[in-house]
């Protein structure tokens, strides 16, 4: 999976939302209900390494595999940066990033996640993909 597609697949999410954060920061932002789930680095030397939360149990065994580090100043929350997405295991990432919207989506507030259900329900232009991937 090469940058567009994974940026592709971040917008895919029912509810995803894509915020790029020029100077200073310069960070492209994935997230639902106001939280993040995902992020590229925009600016030289980092350009297009991508961050993204995993299970604590995992961290460890993640931050271990050659390419992927702690995120810098979030490894703490246990967010894990892959320095080049093209290496690595696409069905591998995919679940890394499903399970991070699941838990940001899981994060949001009951009833913030109840509007926005009910906003998703009368929305017409639904990924298919998408509405597979949400869970009420």
């Amino acid at each position: 999976m090469n940058v567009a597609e994974l940026k592709r697949h971040c917008r895919g999410y029912r509810g995803a939302g894509e915020t790029d954060h020029g100077e200073p920061w310069n960070f492209l932002v994935y997230t639902v209900g106001d939280r993040k789930f995902a992020y590229f680095k925009t600016s030289a030397p980092e350009r297009w390494r991508f961050s993204v939360r995993v299970w604590p149990e995992r961290f460890v065994e993640l931050t271990d595999m050659p390419g992927v580090k702690p995120a810098r100043w979030r490894g703490r929350y246990h967010w894990i940066t892959i320095v080049r997405v093209e290496a690595f295991p696409e069905d591998y990432l995919v679940a890394l990033v499903d399970a991070s919207y699941r838990q940001a989506l899981d994060s949001v507030p009951k009833r913030r996640r109840v509007e926005m259900a009910a906003t998703w329900s009368r929305s017409l232009a639904r990924p298919a993909a998408a509405a597979q991937r949400w869970r009420p």
